[in-house]
């Protein structure tokens, strides 16, 4: 992971070919449900408190699916916010079907 990136653009190849194993999209997925959920429950409801446990479950998820299923090391580490961009791309890829969940 020592290439420079110019763009985001260049850097959404490198961040699919991280993720091939299904189960760790699926926890992507899942944890990026996860926060938007718990954004919605807090302006529902309150308790904005709630907001500090979304680096945990973000991060928790993804990184289990890193680190145990696809076995390599999170993009995060060396691009944070490419990486950032790249989980809520991959989650509207996901939901339109562009990306096999």
């Amino acid at each position: 992971m020592s290439k420079k990136y110019k763009n985001f653009t260049e850097f959404y190849p490198f961040y699919l070919s991280q993720h091939t194993n299904q189960i760790c999209r699926r926890l992507h997925f899942v944890g990026s449900c996860i926060i938007l959920l718990l954004i919605f429950y807090v302006a529902v409801f309150g308790g904005l408190y709630l907001l500090l446990f979304m680096p945990l479950i973000g991060y928790g998820f993804a990184w289990i699916g890193h680190f145990i299923f696809e076995k390599n090391r999170p993009a995060t580490f060396v691009y944070p916010i490419y990486s950032f961009i790249g989980d809520w791309v991959m989650f509207r890829d996901i939901v339109i079907g562009k990306i096999k969940f």
